[in-house]
């Protein structure tokens, strides 16, 4: 039996957000446990021409809403990018998993032929779904939701490889 783009889809974004969540969560106690100002965390970036820890989350988050409703064909929720505490960040990742809890797998059946086109500057790029899925929307998610990882983990938050897979 094959797999489904739905079963390589959604159920990926919403474990990681689990895991992400966690992962700040993680990254809001440190701060606290060492009388550090939040802020010093969220407006970390790896280097300077890297955005800030919020951007990630928000990045994740736009990849996962917006593969979702392009591969089932309907709106994507559009969420400002105003996140600048621990706790908005959090509301972030929620809305987001609301979003992709109401995706149903029928909404994904035959969205591998999808034409998917994104107006990326300065060409527009077309996929076929599977490709979008594959090639593009699931690396661009993890590349995101790894670097909100690393940001925390070079400040020193004591996570590690079984936070990021939810295994701890």
């Amino acid at each position: 039996m094959s797999l489904s783009m739905y079963e390589v889809s959604i159920p990926a974004f919403l474990r990681a957000f689990d895991n992400l969540s966690a992962i700040l969560d993680k990254g809001a106690a440190f701060a606290q446990a060492q009388g550090m100002d939040p802020a010093d965390l969220i407006q970390t970036r790896l280097v300077a021409d890297m955005d800030p820890l919020p951007a990630q989350v928000q990045r994740a988050s736009d990849s996962a809403k917006g593969c979702a409703a392009r591969l089932a064909g309907i709106e994507m929720p559009s969420f400002a990018d105003t996140e600048t505490s621990f706790p908005e960040l959090q509301e972030r990742i929620a809305r987001t998993v609301a979003f992709l809890k109401t995706i149903q797998p029928a909404q994904l059946d035959g969205s591998e032929t999808r034409t998917i086109e994104l107006k990326l500057r300065p060409n527009p790029v077309t996929f076929d779904g599977k490709s979008y899925l594959l090639g593009f929307a699931l690396p661009n998610f993890y590349f995101h939701v790894t670097t909100a990882y690393d940001i925390l983990r070079h400040k020193g938050v004591p996570i590690g490889k079984r936070d990021y897979l939810g295994l701890s």
